[in-house]
């Protein structure tokens, strides 16, 4: 089932898609598909959905962020191998994975534009899968960790690839540039997924209609069961926080010369089995 949070009008709700339309779970429900992922009650969720008249139609909301205050947003870095290969520096591939996080401000909705801020032009594209956890947990195991995930979604990790060297041991300053990224356009729910298909799912991100990227999750130096335990380790996962599993080669910033995006731009990333996220880019909106 396709989850999504949104407005119409002045108001906020959520609710799923069926091919009537948007279900308003949060007219029936109450609460936001994060307390219904906390509580468990996506199943009672599914099977109101299936039973109910659509209250919208896609075309007649405007979408935000599936989850609009996760806990944590964790995002592994350089997580593809011919990516660590793309580096060129000769390194041999990571032991443990790279993480650094983001703030949810720094993300925009589907069909919003992203913005380049005035301190860069090189604001860049990264096409992710983001899994959203379900279940809270700490040192969770391996083989346990598919019980986990609450469903997947999309992620542009928009990247200012300059504010990313500014320091020696971080690249926060270039991951948190406000409306720099986009999370969306929904959330697919952990059972429309078979093991195979967490395992081997394509990653495409194009630019103006051209192919920039294109992979697959098998490609993973590590894969999703391995991120979970590895992070939860550290983090104490509680339903709702999100972690973006990095993005294949084919950045703007590998091309030679750089490909950075600019106004009147379209980016779409497109993750098998979950859909497409779609921005446009304009120059950030500065208040005199």
């Amino acid at each position: 089932m396709r989850y999504l949070t949104y407005k119409i009008g002045d108001s906020t709700s959520w609710g799923a898609i069926t091919d009537k339309g948007v279900v308003d779970l949060g007219a029936k429900l109450g609460g936001d598909l994060h307390s219904i992922i906390r509580e468990d009650r996506l199943k009672e969720a599914e099977a109101l959905a299936l039973t109910s008249e659509a209250s919208h139609q896609l075309d007649e909301v405007t979408y935000l962020a599936p989850i609009t205050s996760p806990g944590k947003i964790a995002c592994i870095g350089v997580n593809y191998a011919n990516r660590n290969a793309e580096y060129k520096d000769g390194s041999e591939p990571p032991k443990f994975p790279s993480l650094f996080m983001r703030t949810p401000e720094s993300f925009t909705a589907h069909d919003q534009p992203l913005w380049r801020p005035p301190e860069s032009h090189q604001l860049d594209y990264e096409g992710e899968v983001v899994i959203v956890i379900g279940k809270e947990g700490r040192r969770i195991k391996e083989e346990d960790a598919y019980k986990h995930i609450a469903g997947l979604t999309i992620m542009n990790e928009g990247t200012l690839r300059d504010w990313v060297r500014h320091a020696k041991f971080n690249v926060t300053q270039g991951k948190n540039f406000v409306n720099s990224g986009s999370i969306g356009p929904w959330m697919v729910s952990a059972d429309e997924f078979t093991v195979d298909q967490f395992e081997n799912m394509r990653v495409i991100t194009t630019v103006n209609g051209e192919v920039r990227q294109d992979d697959t999750t098998a490609s993973m130096m590590f894969d999703f069961r391995y991120i979970i335990s590895y992070c939860s380790k550290f983090f104490h996962f509680q339903p709702g926080d999100i972690i973006a599993t990095g993005t294949p080669n084919g950045a703007g910033a590998r091309f030679d010369p750089p490909r950075y995006l600019a106004p009147g731009d379209k980016i779409e990333v497109t993750v098998e089995g979950v859909g497409t996220l779609t921005n446009g880019v304009i120059d950030e909106p500065i208040e005199n």
